[in-house]
């Protein structure tokens, strides 16, 4: 296995992501290591607000919510995930698992702002973020989450089944026109370079590929019976908990309810179903999810 690292060259021209890189160091297992990008915006001692993607985008995602949250005196923290992004992309799709995941992440948390965060996850940074507001509930200040949820088996819907087929199968797995079709509102072809940068070449897309295999659906799969068991304490969190779904997402439509319905936190909140709003709400809805993780923010003291 490589873990390959991506040309600088090939993110020259990003539209409207002017942010300085920082790097973390990461430990894979098996005696390697990988280079986490990530964004860091706003005063270091400003309240930390953690913003995790998914599937398979990078924080290009949040370009426009992180200046958002840091005019409004937050420190803003977006990393790239291991196999995404600028972030190194080992080579081999059976590397990736849920559990190294969690791990890779958790590093990266601690070692760069271990003081409690609030949190807006979506897609797969929900997967990976509820997990660890799970194991270390007192580092969460409060939780905005968006398209995603917290799979532990079941029967999954064919939407996807069909996605992770396509994921596992496809010869033209394009990642810039995946997102703009599973955005309400067009993307720039700019934009769609952008989603393609990290990924020059098939071994690069490893990750991509790996991670619908990895969603926990059914039962006996990877993550179910860890999934269970976070499921308890993902429930008594009772710090401020806000769902802001797409209305337009056919992959996790509904899912919301699960979480509103089990998570002490999230009773009473003003939740809501964002229209004209697909998968990756962060193209189409910047200012209503910024704007729900400051009033989540407020209401849990997490303000400077």
């Amino acid at each position: 296995m490589q873990i390959l690292r991506t040309p600088a060259e090939r993110f020259a021209d990003i539209p409207d992501y002017p942010f300085a890189e920082n790097w973390f160091e990461v430990d894979l297992g098996d005696g390697l290591t990988a280079r986490q990008h990530y964004v860091d915006e706003g005063a270091k001692d400003a309240p930390p607000v953690l913003l995790f993607h998914g599937e398979p985008s990078w924080s290009f995602l949040y370009r426009k919510m992180i200046p958002i949250l840091a005019d409004a005196g937050f420190r803003v923290l977006a990393p790239d995930l291991i196999g995404f992004g600028k972030s190194d992309k080992p080579d081999d799709i059976a590397f990736y698992t849920y559990a190294r995941h969690v791990d890779w992440l958790k590093q990266w948390r601690a070692a760069v702002e271990p003081r409690p965060a609030a949190l807006f996850c979506q897609d797969w940074g929900g997967l990976l973020g509820l997990r660890m507001v799970a194991h270390d509930p007192n580092l969460f200040a409060c939780v905005v989450a968006s398209n995603t949820f917290l799979p532990a088996g079941g029967t999954p819907s064919q939407a996807f089944l069909a996605w992770r087929e396509f994921a596992k199968s496809s010869p033209d797995f394009h990642i810039g026109p995946l997102l703009d079709r599973a955005t309400a509102t067009p993307r720039s072809e700019a934009e769609i370079a952008a989603y393609d940068a990290p990924f020059p070449d098939e071994p690069s897309k490893a990750g991509a590929r790996a991670f619908p295999a990895l969603v926990p659906v059914e039962d006996g799969m990877p993550g179910v019976e860890d999934n269970k068991r976070a499921w308890p304490a993902l429930a008594a969190y009772d710090k401020p908990f806000l769902t802001l779904f797409g209305e337009d997402d056919p992959i996790t439509k509904g899912s919301e309810k699960l979480l509103i319905e089990r998570i002490a936190g999230a009773q009473g909140q003003p939740h809501r179903t964002l229209p004209t709003c697909g998968h990756f709400c962060q193209e189409d809805q910047p200012e209503a999810l910024a704007q729900g993780v400051i009033e989540m923010a407020g209401k849990a003291g997490h303000l400077a």
